[in-house]
């Protein structure tokens, strides 16, 4: 078989998990949607249950395959409804559902449903992506309650830049979230995983943890490590073949690297048809047998070069991390040009295996 793997870590899981917990004190939701940023939404949700509070997903499909996976905690979902055919599924499976749209309180007040629902008022405070205007936020909860469709109520927002400490941003969503709520006593979300690791001014009743579960900081000056996570993937593959390669010969499609020196050169049963970012280029970290090395050239569709030149025990069948323990996956993201939300999430083709470590 192929031997690109993904290896799934859910006693790390869990570990970031708690992290989380000890930075907001309050309760916290675990953010599973996108297949759990690719890790695997049921398996990492089950792993969750005994720990987590609640978990928020992006739509009704995600939330209706953790119920029918026996996950039974709370589950939020983050853009509610699209069609008020929706809300008999939010009924029959308990679900919560953000309202942010003067549609979606519409649909609310226009369709019948078995049981009063549970809602989340999301208010637009700066991001400008879905929610409520704050100057609105307190007819639209009074026509809720009108409606004699919703039993319990929630605020909350998102954060535009909670990530760039520098930048007064959150400051000014928090005053805006603050001006908007005030005197109505409901319980309350603002933060983020950003939000969770570095804005106690933004801590409420629910924290909603999404990257930071998986081991990846959403702070580009500070490390996982430096947070205290652990990474969770492990994105492994082997050599299929070593090779010398004399000075002045180039490496892969385009020949965008020629070697200076002789060099020993390895192939990597790995591409970005299997989730590897195409636009990491020479340079990017990769540890071969534990040890760091670098990749040469271009990505492939389904293998990559690397720099064995200092590695002269590096055969055929050795061990390959592209990210994972040795080398972060925000290493490789930034090598690329992107984020590590984007990398886990598009991971395929790869066999994966869940371990679970000693949390």
């Amino acid at each position: 078989m192929r031997p690109a793997r993904v290896i799934v870590d859910l006693g790390a899981l869990r570990h970031n998990y708690r992290v989380a917990r000890r930075h907001h004190a309050g309760r916290v939701l675990a953010v599973v949607k996108a297949n759990a940023y690719g890790h695997g939404a049921v398996p990492c949700a089950r792993a969750l249950m005994g720990e987590a509070d609640g978990f928020a997903v992006a739509c009704i499909e995600e939330a209706l395959q953790l119920r029918e996976a026996g996950i039974q905690k709370p589950i939020l979902l983050l853009e509610g409804v699209f069609e008020a055919g929706e809300l008999a599924l939010v009924n029959e499976h308990d679900l919560w559902l953000a309202v942010s749209t003067p549609e979606q309180v519409a649909m609310i007040e226009a369709t019948p449903v078995a049981r009063p629902l549970n809602a989340w008022l999301k208010l637009d405070t700066g991001m400008h992506r879905l929610g409520l205007l704050p100057a609105e936020a307190q007819a639209m909860r009074e026509r809720l309650a009108a409606s004699g469709k919703v039993g319990e109520l929630h605020w909350m927002s998102h954060f535009a830049s909670a990530d760039e400490l520098d930048l007064p941003t959150t400051e000014h969503q928090i005053e805006c979230f603050d001006q908007a709520t005030r005197g109505t006593g409901l319980e309350a979300s603002l933060s983020n995983s950003a939000g969770i690791l570095a804005h106690p001014r933004a801590h409420r009743d629910w924290g909603r943890a999404g990257i930071l579960l998986y081991g990846s900081s959403p702070f580009a000056e500070r490390s996982a490590a430096e947070l205290g996570l652990r990474p969770v993937m492990r994105l492994m593959s082997r050599l299929i073949s070593v090779r010398e390669l004399p000075v002045g010969e180039a490496v892969g499609y385009g020949g965008t690297f020629v070697a200076d020196k002789p060099m020993r050169v390895g192939t990597v049963a790995c591409g970005y048809a299997d989730g590897y970012p195409r636009l990491a280029g020479t340079g990017t970290p990769v540890a071969v047998d534990g040890r760091l090395t670098r990749l040469l050239g271009r990505v492939s569709m389904d293998m990559l070069a690397v720099d064995l030149t200092e590695l002269p025990d590096a055969h055929v069948g050795s061990e390959v991390e592209l990210w994972g323990e040795t080398v972060p996956v925000d290493a490789v993201a930034k090598r690329a040009g992107t984020i590590s939300y984007e990398i886990l999430c598009n991971v395929k083709r790869a066999r994966f295996e869940w371990a679970d470590s000693a949390d």
